[in-house]
């Protein structure tokens, strides 16, 4: 089967993320890197390019070079679809520029910079027709898959409570922002939107609790802090969730848990029971009952959904990570791309890459969380866009 020929824009010398999304698209060898604009800064991108073995015509020195170059070369020759791995104000302009000149994307979260950035990107996704993916990697966790498979099955009845957190500590001192341009983009608004915390991290947290247990924020109710002094935007924030269907929740986010690594954890309950998984324990899936003891499945077992089972690359005991999960949505996005462009393939897979659906939500809830905790009134509708 060919290879599916991607582009990068952003990713280069320094940066962390466009390293990963390089990485898993590697993975299963069915995805090529081609080209990219890895950089504004002209050597450094260039520098980049000849470190990933790329040939000098095939790096650019802007995206909107790269998306009129590679149209114009032999559809057999150029890239069908662009992964985004720039700061956040970027992810719009570069995803239109894609949209317009005929290729896919495949976008780095959030979607965009705003709330109305991603409700015009979806009228062109629809007016163009081509494939738009977002990388909220967790999902892509075997043991993700498997809680998602069994509340929709009913294991756990009714859904009531939904408790899901994501802490970090690598933003506890101001020091910080001096030190790392990781850390200056994400606290500079200008680049990073109206939300560092929720932005950041929070966005992943709701999206996973929404995956999970299938159901949808109406309403919420946010409390957002910035605990070092100087920055504008938050580094902390808890939020109280209500669901479609009854079901109340928590979602805590923070950069400033002095000591925490990523701690991503999410526990969903039941009429008849409840579930609990941890990012840093990714292979094992708790399940929670009142009348006898404690379960624990684990990632590769043959008792598990066909959705889990399909999200598992290694032997039962060897840890699933952050890699594989994110190669998983690489390698469901590749498929429906193949199916595309090459007429190859069925696109029917067990589990899909998040899409703009994903995109509008992820961004209507930082927008809404941001405002709740501006505002005096309590609770706050979860608008559908």
């Amino acid at each position: 089967m060919s290879k599916v020929r991607m582009g990068m824009v952003g990713g280069g010398e320094g940066a962390f993320i466009g390293a990963i999304h390089r990485m898993a698209a590697a993975l299963d060898q069915e995805i090529e890197l081609v080209c990219g604009a890895f950089s504004s800064n002209t050597e450094r991108s260039r520098r980049s390019g000849a470190s990933l073995g790329l040939p000098d015509h095939r790096v650019y020195t802007s995206y909107e070079l790269m998306m009129t170059a590679e149209s114009e070369l032999p559809k057999e020759d150029r890239m069908q679809f662009v992964s985004i791995v720039t700061p956040n104000h970027l992810h719009f302009p570069v995803a239109v520029a894609a949209l317009k000149s005929g290729f896919h994307v495949l976008s780095d979260k959030p979607a965009t910079f705003s709330l109305s950035e991603v409700l015009t990107m979806r009228k062109i996704i629809e007016k163009c027709d081509l494939i738009y993916g977002l990388t909220h990697p967790y999902i892509g966790y075997p043991m993700v898959q498997e809680a998602q498979h069994r509340v929709s099955m009913g294991a756990f009845g009714r859904i009531r409570k939904i408790l899901v957190d994501y802490n970090q500590g690598w933003l506890a001192n101001d020091s910080i922002e001096r030190e790392s341009k990781q850390a200056a983009w994400r606290l500079d608004p200008s680049k990073a939107g109206i939300s560092s915390c929720m932005g950041d991290i929070g966005v992943h947290a709701a999206n996973l609790a929404e995956f999970v247990s299938g159901l949808r924020i109406t309403e919420l109710c946010a409390d957002l802090t910035s605990f070092v002094p100087g920055r504008e935007l938050d580094d902390d924030g808890s939020v109280l969730l209500r669901f479609d269907g009854g079901a109340k929740g928590v979602l805590q986010a923070s950069q400033i848990c002095t000591g925490e690594e990523n701690a991503l954890s999410l526990r969903v309950y039941g009429e008849k029971g409840g579930l609990e998984w941890s990012q840093q324990n990714p292979n094992s899936l708790r399940l929670k009952w009142p009348d006898r003891p404690d379960e624990i499945v684990r990632t590769a077992a043959d008792y598990l959904s066909d959705s889990a089972a399909a999200a598992t690359r290694t032997p039962a005991g060897h840890p699933e990570g952050y890699l594989e999960a994110f190669a998983n949505l690489y390698l469901a996005f590749a498929t429906r791309v193949r199916v595309r462009e090459f007429g190859e393939g069925t696109d029917t897979a067990l589990f899909n890459c998040p899409g703009i659906t994903e995109a509008v939500r992820g961004m209507a809830f930082i927008e809404l969380a941001v405002t709740a905790s501006q505002s005096d009134i309590k609770w706050h509708r979860f608008e559908s866009h």
